[in-house]
């Protein structure tokens, strides 16, 4: 009989652990383009799984590459939410990718930097600007604008990522464009800046290349202010942060919750956490500038550029750039790519 019994338990044990298991397995949320490197994410994600629970993997797609993972899986959802450069959150809405979901916070949000229904949301925005390894120069001189960057000196030595694919990419070049004359209507200085580039053999990664320009490998990318920021104080890198003088722009990066997600509720919880307090603070410890302004507190903020040099930056308008993205994929898969 104690046998039995001693069996029994230990079967209704190995049940109750399994149960327990399951239910562990299931406080997940699946992220599409939440790269550890990037923003600092991957401080972001602990910080959610130490207040919630819920696990967030790692993802190192881009935001072009998650929006076809979306696409491609639409009968059968994977991903709960999308972190996506903030036109491309537009397109993702008017494609049905994502449902409306107003987080706690969502009514501080400024109107022009979220849709009123909560199809997506801004959580932080960051400058486009030149990330620069001095010690990877080679004893050239550090480029100031963005005209430099067309010098035989820097030949091999200048990065940007793929303006087709990833929203980095697309708002540099806009940057570009913007600075050298162009509107979103017309792409012509940027692609023409482009096709003089490559003549100085560019280096053009899919992915966020952080490391490669920490290695010095890339001594010189387009990039936002906050990674700079972070590679120099955080990382201790012999990086600066250049805002070219003929001008920039300032990006928002927006999330969303995915049309028929799989883990709703801890998806929910998940964007409830990016704009809560905590979480917020940690997009200011990584040198963003979050959405909720407070949070950016002036010890941070002394060691961002002077509003002088951010003056060159100015904002972009989300929808128009939306409009503007395919005609201009297609011209630089055609005249540059």
């Amino acid at each position: 009989m104690l046998t039995k019994n001693l069996r029994a338990l230990a079967i209704a044990g190995a049940l109750a652990s399994l149960v327990a298991g399951a239910a562990r397995a299931e406080e997940t949320a699946i992220c599409y383009n939440c790269p550890p490197e990037w923003a600092d994410w991957a401080a972001q994600i602990k910080a959610i799984k130490d207040a919630t629970g819920i696990t967030v993997p790692f993802d190192n797609k881009n935001s072009g590459q998650a929006i076809a993972a979306v696409i491609a899986e639409k009968a059968n959802p994977v991903a709960d939410v999308l972190y996506l450069g903030g036109q491309v959150g537009i397109q993702a809405k008017d494609q049905g990718l994502t449902q409306p979901y107003k987080p706690t916070g969502f009514d501080a949000i400024p109107a022009d930097l979220k849709d009123p229904d909560g199809y997506w949301f801004t959580i932080h925005s960051g400058t486009l600007g030149l990330m620069v390894n001095k010690d990877a120069l080679g004893g050239k001189p550090m480029p100031k604008s963005w005209k430099d960057l067309l010098k035989p000196e820097y030949k091999g030595m200048v990065g940007y990522l793929d303006p087709t694919s990833a929203a980095v990419g697309f708002v540099g070049a806009t940057a570009v464009n913007e600075a050298l004359g162009g509107n979103y209507k017309d792409y012509s200085p940027a692609i023409q800046f482009f096709k003089e580039l490559a003549k100085n053999d560019p280096i053009v990664p899919k992915q966020t290349a952080y490391a490669r320009v920490l290695s010095g490998e890339i001594p010189i990318l387009f990039d936002y202010d906050f990674d700079a920021y972070r590679a120099k104080y955080k990382d201790k890198a012999p990086i600066e942060f250049v805002i070219p003088a003929e001008g920039s722009v300032t990006f928002p990066y927006v999330m969303a919750l995915v049309a028929h997600d799989p883990h709703e509720a801890n998806a929910k919880k998940v964007l409830d956490f990016v704009l809560s307090e905590k979480g917020q603070q940690i997009w200011a410890g990584a040198y963003l500038r979050p959405v909720m302004a407070s949070a950016l507190t002036p010890d941070l903020a002394a060691k961002f550029l002077p509003a002088s040099d951010y003056a060159r930056a100015k904002p972009l308008d989300l929808a128009a750039l939306a409009t503007a993205q395919k005609a201009f994929i297609e011209r630089y898969q055609a005249e540059v790519h």
